[in-house]
Formats: structure tokens, C-alpha cells, sequence
């Protein structure tokens, strides 16, 4: 693997370096690391910034920031008795969502990029990012952030740096990961090696041109180097293509790390669930953007005597302990979360935590007072809103007040259900693992796979209606395999096989026992199945009472799934046969639906394992002698 601080380097200055913001050297910067005092002086040379700004983390840092940020219009300052130490932002229209047609693997093999990403060969890519990132920086101040994903104190701390010319960036990044000086003084002691995330809006400032709320470019490019473990990122100031910690690192670029070094980087939560016996189960769930992960995460349960708390509702690291048993961690110290359908009667949790403040909104709508709303928030609609792009709202209008997409940014010990298991680097051993998509038939409510590998073949196979978080149409179904589509830094056959083989060497009894489930299951008359939200505890206390062996399931060919009367209905309008209903598994539908598991396994070619082929026959036999 070549260093990936050096190869940003050019041979010679790009045009109007001579006149570019003195060079970093070891006399002005807060660190003596090597590496990244030459990383940090190539980027300078090739994106040529008025300044050069360390970040050290710090609230005075933040306050001067964000006061910045208001003064030059990309944040609205929200009320401080309703949202203390807030604030809102709005993009440009075309700048809302990850950009995955542009997001590339660059690996040095096409065959390892796999079909699931777009490829460029690295060293054109390397040529045409240059072009783009020369000068983009001019008139603007460089940040260097660094950070650490995860637990600084951690035996293995996985640290990256951050070069990004926008505020708005290091005010997020301040909420998503642990970044500043601590981390800096930690990575110069160590020496360690950190992952280097390269990002500009690009769109640099001649002397006396007024600058916009929101800079971007048309041209967006997201590219990720896996050898190198680099990361570049042009054009867009939005999200996880302008939080480099987030999707690129710490799924995408983690996930080439955890196959070399023997782990698992995923997009899942933690939740930590407590019985009426004090007894804990940790759970790990994984669900493609908007389809409830975040509020699983926070669940308010409505089943008496049971308790949840939460270590993370987006991002999961596991690794296999000493003992053979699964462990997981969050890597990440905020939420960054879909807001609409976030809301008091449906994720009151997250809803509490939002209102502490130290919140950063993106593509809400403004109320009269100075607070935010949007879809789901509140049951009563406001009578006038300013919507996200800064026009007059009520609610007569046929378009919503907030974004799709629309985001809130909170640290996340603001929650109140933060488990304590939160701050342990080794992390907790996960009992059981969630994939759940959005289907309004076909799949049931949840199913309990047959065994580990049968379990994998449900994630392989997990299949979802598409949703606003990502940009491209709406409401197509399409596989997602660990809902890691988006997110899989190499080819996702060899991925498959990673978790079969990764898993080989554990103790087989302590491997988490593995459900599908679906929410959005829809009835003949086009209602919902399942009430879901607070009620999806009592899907979970199935899952627990099945891991003790005291439910009641029926065998189906895909897998078990509930007796009518095994769920826990207490004070629910529901009856025994609805429950049937939602579980049931239509021979018709899933002689279709296995037709798009043949055609998607088809698009692996040979990386495809073979273990994950017997299933699909397995389950193909079964249907014929049902």
C-alpha cells in the first residue's frame, strides 16, 4: 500500500501558488506528526487557501464558527428559549442527499470495486480530482480536523484527519466524532497512521466576489481510495459526502480495513434491551436510510416491565472477542438523523434530546417563533411555516414544509437512554441481529432465520423501496445486502464471503441468532400490518423470548415466524389473526420474489459464495414441497 499522505503530491506548483497562504511547517502547526504536516502542506500548495485554521475542537472554536456561519447567511441562529445553542441551514436545491452516482472505489482492480460501485482507474482519477481541487480553496480558510472514530483510548483507535473548506463541516464534525487537539496529541504520540479525507465545496472566491449561503459545484465528486485508505470529496457541502467520518470512513473505507485486519464495519445500530428479569440482551439491527433505523434505535417501548436503551443508531463496528463472542461498538458521537417522520408521538427519545439544542438543522422548515418543524414532528400542523427554501408554507400547499431528506445533527449524550455501555472501547456481545427493509407485501413482519448462514442469505437478499436519502427516484424496490449498498467498499461478493468466513473461527453457540423483519408490511386494504414505532417491542420481546426458547413460532419455508397469539398484544387493537396476516408467507409472491433473488445473485458472477447459491436452491426446494 503506497503512503497515502505523499500521494497527493505534485511535481510542480500549480498556477497562482506563488501568491498562496504561507507553507505549514513543523514551527506553525500544533503537531510534530510527520505524515501529516506533509499531507496538510501538499494540500495547502495544490488548493491555495487564504488561511490555514488547525481545529482544536474547542467551545470558543465553535461559538466563533458559528457566529460566522450566521453572519454570512448559511446559518439561521434559532430561537435560544425553544433550541438553545442552535441552528438551521439550508442547502441548494441540488445539493440535498448522498450523490451515489458519483461516488466512486477507486481500487487499482476493477474486479475489486465489484459491480455495486462505479470504478475509475486511480491514477486518472487522481489527475482529473487534481484539476478540480487546484485552487479550489482560494478566498476561503482550509481546516484540518482531526479526528477519531470510536474511543480514543481504544486498544486499536482508528484516527483520520478532515482538510475541508467549509464551517459548516467542522461545526457537524464537532457533533459526529471526537475531533481537536486531544485527538491530535494522541495521534503525534502514537505516530499512528489516520486515514486522510480531503474535501472542498469547490467553489473558491476571487478577491471582492461575494460569497453564497451555501457553496457548491455542480461537479460532485465522492471518491475513495481502499489501498491507500484516502478519501477525496468535491463539489457538495452536504451530509455524508461533506462528513467524511461518516459513510466514507467509517463504512466505507472501514469496511476495506475490517477485511484486512479481521472484522466488521456496518450500517446498523446497537440497542441494549433490558427484560422484567433484569436480564440484557444488546441487539445490532440494520435498515437502509428512512426505514426506521433511527427511531428503533430510541424506541419507547409499550410493552410493560421491558426497558431499551440505545449505543447507536447508524454505524456499527464488530469484532469477535477473545471468547469467540461477537462484540459491537459505535464509532460515531452524534446522530445524524432523517427528521421528518421523526416526531414527539413517534420518537419522543429523540425529540427530547433534540431539544437540549447544541443542534445543527439541515432542510427544515422555520416556524414564526424561531424554532424548526417538519413532516411527523409535532400531529398539529403549523398554521405558517417558512419552508427549507425560504418561501411562505401552509398547509394547503401540495408540497411539504422540510426536505425529504431534511437532517438533524445532535450529540448523542443528549439522550436520555444513552446506555451507560456507551463509553466501554471493547464494546458489547451482541445476542441477536436485525436486517428489515420497506416492502408492503411479501415480506413478513420477522422471520428467525434457520441458522448463521441462512441469516446471511437474508441479508444478502434484503430488499427495500428507495427512499428520499439518497438522490434518484423514489419508491423502486432494490436489493441491498446488509443495508451496506451505498456503502460496501469493495466487491460485495467477497464481502458476503468475509462475514461466512470471518465467522468461521468463532464459538458457534455465542454467534448472534440472526431476524428479518419489515414494519411496512401493508394490508389487502392498503393500511398498515403492524403499528409499529413503540410497538416494535413487542417484536423484540418475541425475538428475546425465542433466543430463551419460550415463543412460539411456525416453520415457513423462508424461516420461523410468530404463532398468531405469540406476540404480546396487551392493550394493543389487534387480533391474533391480524398477527397471522402479517406474518404470512404467500407462495405466489414468493415464487416472484424468488425470480429477483435469481437475477440479483446473478449480477455477482463468480464472487458470489457458494454458501449463499445452496441457500437460494435450499430455499427454492423448499417452496416446491410446501
Amino acid at each position: 500500500m503506497g503512503d497515502p499522505v505523499r500521494e497527493l503530491a505534485v511535481d510542480t506548483p500549480p498556477a497562482g501558488s506563488e501568491v498562496g497562504a504561507p507553507a505549514v511547517g513543523s514551527g506553525s502547526a500544533p503537531t510534530t506528526h510527520a505524515g501529516l504536516l506533509a499531507w496538510v502542506r501538499d494540500v495547502q500548495e495544490l488548493t491555495q487557501p487564504a488561511e490555514v485554521v488547525w481545529v482544536d475542537g474547542s467551545e470558543a472554536e465553535n461559538t466563533r464558527l458559528a457566529d460566522g456561519l450566521v453572519e454570512s447567511g448559511t446559518f439561521v441562529r434559532l430561537n435560544p428559549e425553544i433550541f438553545p445553542n442552535s441552528f438551521a441551514a439550508f442547502s441548494d436545491p441540488k445539493d440535498v442527499a448522498r450523490v451515489e452516482e458519483q461516488t466512486f472505489i477507486c481500487s487499482k482492480d476493477e474486479r475489486e470495486a465489484g459491480f455495486t460501485n462505479n470504478w475509475m482507474d486511480p491514477a486518472e482519477m487522481k489527475a482529473k480530482l487534481k484539476g478540480l481541487f487546484a485552487g479550489s480553496m482560494r478566498g476561503r480558510t482550509m481546516y484540518v480536523i482531526p479526528f477519531v472514530m470510536g474511543h480514543l483510548d481504544a486498544e486499536d483507535p482508528k484516527f483520520g484527519v478532515e482538510i475541508t473548506d467549509s464551517a459548516y463541516v467542522v461545526t457537524s464534525m464537532r457533533i459526529m466524532a471526537t475531533i481537536g487537539s486531544a485527538v491530535l496529541d494522541r495521534m503525534t504520540e502514537l505516530g499512528a497512521p489516520f486515514v486522510p479525507a480531503l474535501h472542498s465545496l469547490g467553489a473558491p472566491l476571487e478577491p471582492g466576489q461575494a460569497d453564497v449561503p451555501w457553496p457548491c459545484n455542480d461537479d460532485k465528486w465522492i471518491v475513495h481510495f481502499p489501498e491507500e485508505r484516502s478519501i477525496w470529496s468535491y463539489g457538495s457541502g452536504y451530509g455524508g459526502n461533506a462528513l467524511l467520518g461518516k459513510k466514507c470512513y467509517a463504512l466505507r473505507i472501514a469496511s476495506v480495513m475490517a477485511r484486512d485486519e479481521g472484522w466488521l464495519a456496518e450500517h446498523m445500530l446497537i440497542l441494549k434491551l433490558t427484560s422484567p428479569q433484569d436480564k440484557t440482551y444488546y441487539l445490532s439491527a440494520a435498515f437502509p436510510s428512512a426505514c426506521g433505523k433511527t427511531n428503533l434505535a430510541l424506541l419507547d417501548p409499550t410493552i410493560e416491565g421491558w426497558k431499551v436503551e440505545t449505543l447507536g443508531d447508524d454505524i456499527t463496528w464488530m469484532r469477535f472477542g477473545k471468547e469467540g463472542e461477537l462484540r459491537a461498538v459505535n464509532p460515531e458521537a452524534g446522530l445524524f438523523g432523517v427528521a421528518p417522520g421523526t416526531g414527539w408521538h413517534t420518537n419522543p427519545n429523540a425529540m427530547r434530546a433534540i431539544a437540549k439544542g447544541n443542534s445543527v438543522f439541515t432542510n427544515v422548515a422555520l416556524t414564526d417563533d424561531g424554532g424548526v418543524w417538519w413532516e411527523g414532528m409535532t400531529e398539529e400542523v403549523p398554521a405558517h411555516l417558512t419552508d427549507w427554501q425560504g418561501r411562505d408554507w401552509t398547509p394547503d400547499m401540495d408540497h411539504p414544509a422540510a426536505h425529504p431528506n431534511a437532517r438533524f445533527c445532535t450529540p448523542i449524550d443528549q439522550i436520555d437512554m444513552l446506555a451507560e455501555e456507551f463509553n466501554r472501547p471493547d464494546g458489547v456481545e451482541l445476542s441477536a441481529i436485525l436486517f428489515g427493509g420497506r416492502r408492503k407485501t411479501t415480506v413478513p413482519l420477522v422471520t428467525q432465520s434457520r441458522n448463521w448462514a441462512n441469516g446471511i442469505f437474508m441479508g444478502s437478499t434484503l430488499s427495500s423501496e428507495t427512499t428520499a436519502a439518497a438522490a434518484g427516484e423514489v419508491g423502486r424496490v432494490r436489493r441491498d445486502p446488509m443495508a451496506m449498498l451505498p456503502f460496501i467498499g469493495y466487491d460485495a461478493g467477497d464481502y458476503l464471503r468475509h462475514w461466512l468466513t470471518l465467522s468461521a473461527g468463532a464459538d458457534q453457540a455465542r454467534l448472534p441468532t440472526i431476524f428479518l423483519v419489515n414494519w411496512f408490511r401493508r394490508t389487502a386494504s392498503g393500511g398498515f400490518a403492524w403499528p409499529g414505532f413503540g410497538d416494535n417491542s413487542r417484536v423484540l420481546k418475541w425475538v428475546i423470548e425465542r433466543l430463551e426458547g419460550t415463543a412460539d413460532a411456525v416453520e415457513t419455508p423462508i424461516g420461523f415466524v410468530p404463532t398468531g397469539d405469540a406476540l404480546d398484544l396487551t392493550g394493543l387493537d389487534m387480533t391474533p389473526a391480524e398477527v397471522e396476516a402479517a406474518v404470512h408467507v404467500d407462495a405466489v409472491e414468493w415464487a416472484e420474489e424468488l425470480d429477483g433473488i435469481e437475477q440479483w445473485y446473478a449480477r455477482f458472477g463468480g464472487s458470489l459464495p457458494t454458501e449463499l447459491k445452496d441457500q437460494l436452491e435450499e430455499l427454492k426446494e423448499r417452496f416446491s414441497n410446501a
